[in-house]
């Protein structure tokens, strides 16, 4: 018996008037088979799901885990159910042509959605399980699932138009060709993104958890998330900017990783000294800044340094302008050089110094440029802050002032 038939004698036994029987046998069939879909959708369910999990039990990576975390059962379950309508669908309704086609239509179409819906949620494993690896985790691989399902959405596309139109998938394709100018100028982000993608992964430009700094953007944080057509940044002040992934290629940025990854975070300030308290120093302050420990073995040496360079040229000791003699900012500037070197919070393997730069209308600079070993930002404001205080208020010491701006200069 011809399952579109299952019932119709039986029916007609009953005296059921012949339109009423093909109805109600049509009914009661598609109640069935309705019924059945659910029941296989249950089992195959069932099946893949313990499956996947004795598949996981047993392996020794964590792949399946991420496969089932993104609930690929669900669609691999019920590509069964599909099948199944497929085969039993033209003798159902073998009896309602029209039917029968639109039925077919839609479930081919029904099947290239489940299809990208799989490729959809395996890629997406796929991406969570590759972000465990430590070499993998700056890389822009959302980026690249991204790209992936593009690829996939256009297959889908293309197939479901020659589905509906009956038209040959070579045919719709040429004409897409004669279309590509319009076609790139609508992906022509997206294009440029992926470019950038490659770029910034192949010349390891940028990685998830990177600090950066953008100011044409107002950029100025931690990299959190890197796709094909934007790069999310959540600021210090938790706010999040988005910047289009190709203008990290077009424009420049900077890229604190590197100090991240080195031994210290860098100090480069200066001290504006006040130009008109810069002086010789006195004998008699000499032998009170030798008890300075920071500085005794310096001003001691230089001290002989100086003598026999006046001896050489004949000068006295007290002729400050034809002799060599110690200045207060000299003696500030080694005892700023000594201060950070005995600093165990300062990183002495790399640069330590302390340098005059060219005096400006704002006083004479004296930078600090040294590295704090201690990177994470909260830890290094407050040692660089410890040390300028203690910098700031040592000035006296050497009778020097800071620059300031009068406050009664009436505008």
């Amino acid at each position: 018996m011809e399952i579109n038939n299952l019932f119709y004698d039986l029916l007609i036994d009953l005296q059921v008037p012949v339109f009423y029987a093909e109805m109600l046998n049509l009914i009661i069939v598609s109640l069935l088979i309705l019924l059945s879909v659910i029941i296989i959708n249950y089992l195959s369910k069932k099946i893949i799901f313990n499956f996947l999990e004795k598949l996981s039990t047993r392996s020794k990576n964590d792949f399946d885990n991420f496969l089932i975390a993104n609930n690929i059962q669900i669609y691999l379950a019920r590509l069964v159910p599909v099948f199944y309508l497929y085969w039993i669908i033209p003798s159902w309704l073998e009896n309602f042509q029209t039917v029968l086609v639109y039925a077919l239509l839609g479930l081919k179409i029904y099947f290239i959605f489940l299809l990208v819906w799989i490729i959809r949620n395996f890629l997406n494993a796929s991406k969570e399980f590759f972000r465990t690896f430590d070499s993998l985790k700056g890389k822009p691989i959302e980026s690249f699932v991204q790209v992936a399902m593009i690829l996939v959405w256009f297959t889908a596309i293309v197939l479901i138009f020659s589905i509906v139109t009956g038209t040959e998938v070579s045919t719709f394709l040429t004409a897409m060709g004669a279309l590509s100018a319009v076609i790139l100028l609508i992906f022509k982000d997206t294009i440029l993104g992926f470019v950038a993608s490659i770029q910034l992964s192949s010349n390891d430009l940028i990685r998830i958890g990177d600090w950066i700094t953008m100011k044409k953007f107002g950029a100025d944080g931690d990299v959190i998330e890197i796709n094909l057509n934007s790069v999310k940044i959540q600021n210090f002040d938790k706010t999040i900017t988005t910047i289009p992934t190709y203008k990290l290629i077009s424009d420049s940025f900077t890229n604190w990783r590197g100090m991240s990854d080195s031994n210290g975070r860098r100090i480069k300030r200066a001290l504006l000294i006040k130009g008109s308290s810069i002086r010789f120093v006195q004998k008699e302050e000499i032998s009170n800044l030798k008890n300075i420990k920071l500085l005794s073995k310096y001003i001691a040496q230089t001290e002989k340094d100086i003598e026999s360079h006046n001896i050489k040229l004949q000068v006295e000791a007290d002729d400050n302008i034809n002799g060599r003699n110690l200045t207060n900012i000299g003696l500030f500037r080694k005892y700023i050089e000594e201060y950070l070197i005995a600093n165990n919070l300062i990183n002495n393997e790399m640069t330590v110094m302390c340098r005059q730069l060219t005096p400006t209308s704002q006083g004479v600079p004296l930078e600090i440029y040294a590295f704090i070993s201690d990177k994470e930002w909260k830890n290094y404001e407050n040692i660089v802050s410890d040390i300028f205080d203690h910098l700031l208020a040592s000035l006296k010491t050497f009778d020097l002032e800071l620059f300031e701006l009068p406050s009664n200069l009436k505008v």
